[in-house]
């Protein structure tokens, strides 16, 4: 997957980073800035991006 490219995420992830976006923007943040740390944020809370029923196992098993 190349870098940026954000079709292995759910919808819900997608909305998730646009409102955490927003909130930055909010704050005084530019608007690349924001959108960095949004995805990051998704990532740190969901593992990545990933489709419901991909199969994946919990990282501690």
């Amino acid at each position: 997957m190349p870098r940026g490219d954000k079709s292995a995420y759910t919808d819900k992830q997608k909305r998730q980073a646009e409102h955490i976006e927003e909130g930055y923007e909010k704050r005084g943040l530019s608007e690349d800035e924001a959108e960095r740390r949004a995805w990051a944020t998704v990532n740190k809370n969901d593992g990545g991006g990933k489709k419901s029923g991909s199969g994946r196992k919990k990282a501690d098993e």
